[in-house]
């Protein structure tokens, strides 16, 4: 199978961004799945439902969420009428939703999506997210129940990421970190077959403090006070991602490659 994760979705320009490129690339690269993180897309917190409905109408078949899952009140009660929208397994038992899902690509064959929350330097405390995904991965063979696997690790701590990978490695076809809206340049495939990129990064404006505008994050770092509010950068957004190819019969990445598209970052993608 071939399949595109895109990194967090940052505010309009992120949006706009989704809206004008991933139709082409979906046709493109011959795209059997793809996944994209949104949960910053609506001012750089959350997820609206008119919002969500757009980034699927681009060419989504999943799309995930993480620490900002319920910042907009509205996908509390919506997130339990759209199946293709995913929080964290590990945000809360008592959280609407679902953690993971088996989707069912266009020509029939299974993918697994699930995403857990990092406990390293994050807001709050979560649950474990390693005996959160065990289960997922347990119930969901690859090669067998499913054949591909992709994992969200949403995580401020890098050596949280890589650990979640290995801990993953050979039972999902892609484990990428998103969260931090840093793309990372450390694509590979694992010992046991599965696909790693620790930073997906972001599809936003990269002419900003992790697509914010800069005035307020740098008066922030140098005062040490607030003066306004967050607002994401309106400029050219670079889609920033991950592509991944997977034998059919095992699951496993036969090739991945980091995608940076438009906006400020050098373009590339897999050579197809």
């Amino acid at each position: 199978m071939r399949i595109l994760f895109l990194g967090d979705v940052m505010g309009r320009s992120g949006r706009g961004a989704v809206a004008e490129r991933l139709p082409a690339l979906r046709r493109d690269w011959g795209l059997d799945f793809v996944v994209v993180n949104g949960e910053n897309a609506t001012s750089g917190m959350g997820l609206t439902p008119e919002h969500a409905a757009g980034i699927l109408e681009a060419g989504a078949d999943c799309v995930t969420l993480g620490d900002h899952a319920f910042d907009q009140k509205t996908m509390i009660g919506h997130i339990d009428q759209e199946p293709r929208i995913l929080r964290p397994l590990n945000f809360s038992k008592v959280a609407p939703g679902q953690g993971a899902r088996v989707f069912t690509a266009q020509d029939g064959r299974k993918v697994l999506v699930a995403q857990v929350l990092g406990q390293v330097f994050m807001k709050r405390p979560f649950d474990d997210p390693f005996s959160a995904i065990e289960p997922v991965l347990r119930a969901n063979p690859l090669g067998a129940r499913v054949q591909a696997a992709v994992i969200d690790v949403h995580c401020e701590a890098t050596s949280e990421k890589m650990a979640l990978g290995h801990w993953c490695d050979g039972r999902a076809s892609l484990v990428v970190g998103t969260h931090t809206h840093v793309p990372t340049g450390d694509a590979m495939i694992l010992n046991g077959g599965t696909a790693y990129l620790t930073d997906a990064g972001m599809c936003g404006d990269y002419d900003s403090v992790i697509g914010m505008q800069k005035d307020e994050p740098m008066r922030r770092f140098i005062t040490g006070m607030p003066k306004a509010r967050f607002e994401p950068a309106r400029g050219a957004a670079t889609l920033s991602g991950v592509f991944i190819e997977t034998d059919d019969k095992t699951g496993k990445a036969l090739r991945v490659d980091m995608v940076r598209q438009g906006g400020r970052l050098s373009a590339s993608g897999p050579a197809l």
